[in-house]
């Protein structure tokens, strides 16, 4: 079966009613967790602006006290795991200052539950690869954002 292009689908859905539509929505909404959370977002991101920051802080400070940082190898999957999670909730927001304030909240959770103490490379890497992204994104921010999100960047690095 050859899948059609957005497009096409946007056509045919500019065909239906609003009733086949919100059915529609439902149907895809039960497929997946994914979708129902990006629905959510979107229903409810003009009421509150914060809703999507605020959630996935719940999410990521929920799973930073679950991990398991016994030792290094452990440290090194835990962070993995959240990275995992981190990235599949950074997918539901296209704002850019949304995703910056997400990813330095998770360098600062990663710094603050000892992830860095371990010197390991992986977990090295990890945490310099997501604050090269937020560096990245920090760079198409307003010049005010950008002071405010450089100095917690480099408060990362201080000791």
């Amino acid at each position: 079966m050859e899948i059609p292009s957005l497009a096409e689908l946007k056509r045919e859905l500019g065909y239906r009613s609003e009733k086949e539509l919100v059915s529609l929505l439902t149907d895809l909404a039960k497929f997946s967790r994914d979708n129902k959370a990006f629905l959510y977002f979107k229903l409810h991101e003009s009421d509150q602006p914060n809703l999507f920051v605020d959630s996935v802080k719940e999410e990521l400070d929920e799973a930073f006290q679950v991990a398991n940082t016994r030792n290094h190898h452990l440290a090194k999957k835990s962070a993995q795991s959240i990275r995992r999670k981190l990235n599949k909730l950074l997918k539901l927001s296209k704002n850019k200052a949304d995703q910056v304030e997400v990813i330095v909240y998770f360098c600062e959770q990663m710094k603050q539950y000892g992830y860095l103490n371990f010197r390991h490379p992986v977990i090295d890497n990890l945490f310099v690869v997501q604050v090269g992204k937020a560096q990245k994104l920090i760079a198409s921010l307003h010049e005010d954002l950008q002071s405010d999100y450089g100095y917690r960047i480099e408060s990362l690095f201080e000791k």
